[in-house]
């Protein structure tokens, strides 16, 4: 059935093009490794309908498990890695919820800033995360000054970096992994 093999070649092109966008969407903190794991699914719910005689699947499911696993490991580290900059800072939980929503808001509202795509969601990133921290500080019942905010506030700007780099590494360790096993598995 050489009819039917090169459509499986054209699905694993299209897996690692999307897959490369999945990776860049975490710099804007969209769930990326988590994409990349979503198509995996739909590819293997639809294997039948275009592998060729002898192939049942495109990806083996211990691969597939591994690569949640790692997945899950990047969350985890980029959770960390802001939790521990603030705690290094000498921040409150306040303080890590702040950085954790202001992250979250400079991506969405703060992009605009930086006209280069990607840079600019990271600067707006990091001004939300640093400026989230801040106000998580300032604010609730043991209320710190600007002052004495702003040295949680850089640990959870640098955890966030950090976080984000770790978290990317991991993204693309998933995303090499599946991309081969599209090819030759």
């Amino acid at each position: 059935m050489w009819g039917m093999e090169w459509i499986a070649y054209v699905v694993a092109t299209v897996f690692c093009i999307l897959g490369a966008v999945c990776v860049g969407s975490i710099v804007f903190s969209l769930p990326g490794t988590w994409m990349i794991l979503g198509l995996a699914a739909i590819i293997e719910v639809v294997d039948g309908l275009y592998l060729p005689d002898g192939r049942s699947q495109t990806f083996d499911w211990w691969v597939l498990g591994a690569c949640v696993v790692l997945a899950a490991v990047g969350e985890l580290i980029e959770f960390a890695a802001g939790a521990a900059g603030v705690k290094v800072g000498g921040g409150s939980k306040r303080g890590m919820v702040g950085a954790l929503i202001g992250g979250i808001l400079g991506a969405i509202l703060l992009t605009g800033l930086v006209p280069v795509p990607i840079l600019g969601t990271l600067v707006g990133v990091l001004i939300g995360t640093f400026a989230g921290a801040v106000i998580g500080e300032i604010s609730g019942e043991k209320a710190k000054t600007v002052g004495g905010s702003l040295k949680p506030a850089t640990g959870a700007t640098i955890g966030r970096v950090l976080g984000t780099v770790g978290k990317m590494a991991i993204a693309i360790a998933v995303w090499i992994t599946l991309s081969v096993a599209a090819f030759w598995g």
